[in-house]
């Protein structure tokens, strides 16, 4: 097995014993494989990081000597993108293009975090002339990520940043389904110089190794991005081990159209945020909510966008590549069966792609109405529905009438409008006029069934430190 793929555990690219088949999505074929971690190594790896943390390696560093190491991570996968991205493509299904994005996303939040290491600052406390009193931020000390396959290079990255410039050990799980980019994270911190047991990263199934360091009495805290039913599991085992947790779980996204809306930029906007990575986004453009008078202007304009885009495998240069597997393949299509029998027609597509490999049609549902199941439910496709509304009101009414809050957002020129709208939408963030705003800087996260605790900015550095008070009397 080459080096590239194996766990890297405590300094140590290891082999271990069994191995997971890695599947191009865009031809179907097995062309990779990468180690399979179980609970053996997930205590390998958890042993690793607490000695990195007992040692002190990285929380007696300067601040600004461990922003160093993250700025070096990042400038070691910019030397290597090109390759990075090629694996990427291969093992996700996602296009050249969009893989290119993410690996330059990850490089940007270990140069963002790795900048702002020496500025996570305590207190000092004025207790009167008899005490000193001052606040310090203290690292929890293990952090386990586990990470999801839509993107698995730049959320690895989005995830250890924070955690490492607050002077963390991490241990990241990667997806059994697109691993091997994360396998490159590794050899950042490697070639970074990294502290031995500072970086851990190896992969398994989620029913094993992702349960196994879920579980696992030698962690702090934990991060994981993916569906709410696995989130539930994650913070059960969290609840039982009285430890943090920030979680990024599902999204059902709705954008509201207004009446001056420019359309062109509605269609645009709505290419990129429901068939980005084939709509399989926490956060996709999942319902789009148009005036009554427009729906139709709008369904034949999203229609002759779709109709569009080249589907095939990403590494062909097309538009839009394939689903990550079989099995999502089979879970898109179920839905959209399943929006027939609602009543709902697909205007363009709502059918498989016969041709090798996991595709399907880019697909719109034109006058949805909210209570259908594919308006409510998480498809994790390129699936649209639109769904009419008369007023402004109804429209956020239709909205926030989601089990979800990830993100949402507003299409219109009346600044005043839209502020208005945005701030009454019940989600953690709020795009007006361009989806997928590309801010490492803003808070990140969800509102209801869609998680809690933040990531990107300064605000995700907080999910990794805690507070401690120290306070002295200088006696009489």
């Amino acid at each position: 097995m080459s080096d590239a793929y194996r766990s890297y555990i405590g300094g140590e690219w290891l082999a271990g014993g069994d191995e997971i088949a890695v599947e191009n999505p865009g031809t179907g074929e097995v062309f990779a494989a990468v180690a399979r971690a179980g609970p053996d190594e997930v205590d390998r790896a958890v042993a690793a990081a607490r000695t990195c943390v007992a040692d002190r390696r990285l929380t007696d560093m300067r601040p600004s000597a461990r922003g160093r190491l993250l700025v070096d991570m990042a400038r070691w996968i910019r030397d290597h993108e090109d390759e990075i991205v090629e694996v990427l493509t291969l093992d996700s299904g996602k296009t050249l293009l969009e893989s290119r994005w993410e690996v330059a996303g990850g490089a940007n939040f270990l140069e963002y975090y790795g900048g702002l290491a020496d500025k996570i600052e305590g207190s000092y406390i004025p207790l009167g002339a008899g005490y000193i009193d001052y606040v310090t931020p203290v690292p929890y000390g293990v952090s386990a990520h586990i990470v999801p396959w839509n993107y698995p290079f730049e959320l690895t990255c989005r995830g250890i940043g924070p955690a490492l410039a607050a002077g963390n050990a991490v241990v990241v799980k990667s997806p059994e389904l697109a691993p091997l980019s994360v396998t490159y994270v590794a050899r950042a911190a490697e070639a970074a110089g990294m502290p031995r047991g500072a970086v851990n990263v190896m992969c398994g199934y989620g029913h094993d190794a992702g349960e196994a360091l879920a579980r696992h009495p030698g962690i702090d805290q934990i991060t994981f991005t993916g569906s709410v039913e696995t989130g539930r599991k994650i913070l059960y085992a969290a609840a039982e081990s009285v430890i943090p947790a920030v979680v990024e779980l599902g999204g059902k996204s709705a954008g509201i159209v207004l009446d001056d809306a420019d359309l062109d930029q509605v269609t645009d906007q709505t290419r990129w945020g429901i068939f980005s990575n084939s709509g399989q986004v926490c956060s996709a453009l999942a319902r789009l909510v148009v005036p009554a008078r427009l729906h139709d202007e709008v369904v034949d304009r999203l229609v002759t966008m779709a109709g569009g885009l080249t589907v095939g495998p990403g590494i062909e240069g097309t538009d839009m590549g394939s689903l990550i597997s079989g099995h999502q393949l089979e879970q898109v299509d179920r839905h959209v069966r399943a929006a027939g029998e609602d009543g709902a027609s697909a205007a363009i597509g709502g059918e498989r792609i016969d041709r090798l490999g996991h595709f399907y049609q880019p697909t719109i549902f034109p006058n949805v109405t909210n209570d259908m199941a594919i308006a409510r439910d998480e498809v994790f496709g390129p699936v649209l529905s639109v769904i009419p509304y008369g007023g402004v009101e109804e429209a956020l009414r239709i909205a926030n009438d989601s089990d979800y809050g990830l993100v949402a957002g507003v299409f219109g020129n009346d600044l005043d409008q839209a502020t208005f709208l945005a701030d009454r939408l019940e989600a953690g963030q709020i795009f007006v006029n361009e989806w997928f705003q590309p801010s490492i800087e803003a808070p990140f996260g969800g509102f209801k069934r869609s998680g809690f605790g933040r990531e990107k900015g300064a605000d995700a550095v907080r999910g990794y430190y805690q507070l401690k008070n120290i306070n002295i009397s200088r006696g009489s």
